[in-house]
């Protein structure tokens, strides 16, 4: 009687098992799969930080100085003071 028992104990024990490594929603595949999402969105949290901390520079180096803004107006928004004249000169790549 109590071989038998056992035996019940361990299939149900086994079966419980086995329901929790591969069915459940909290199965070994369904927590690798949530590992893998969270390192690449820890990732992106890292380059996005390093790339708020370089825009964030930018804007020190900008603000800081009537060239740099000059510069930077000029260059990138073409714009110019009312006594001068911007040429555009392209190259072929």
């Amino acid at each position: 009687m109590i071989k038998l028992l056992k035996k019940k104990y361990i299939l149900t024990l086994l079966i419980f098992g086995v329901w929790m490594a591969f069915f459940d929603q909290n199965s070994f595949r369904s927590q690798r799969k949530f590992t893998k999402e969270l390192n690449q969105l820890e990732a992106r949290k890292n380059h996005y930080t390093k790339q708020n901390e370089t825009l964030k520079i930018q804007k020190e180096e900008l603000l800081g100085s009537i060239h740099n803004l000059e510069k930077l107006a000029r260059e990138k928004y073409l714009m110019k003071r009312d006594d001068e004249d911007v040429f555009l000169i392209k190259t072929e790549d």
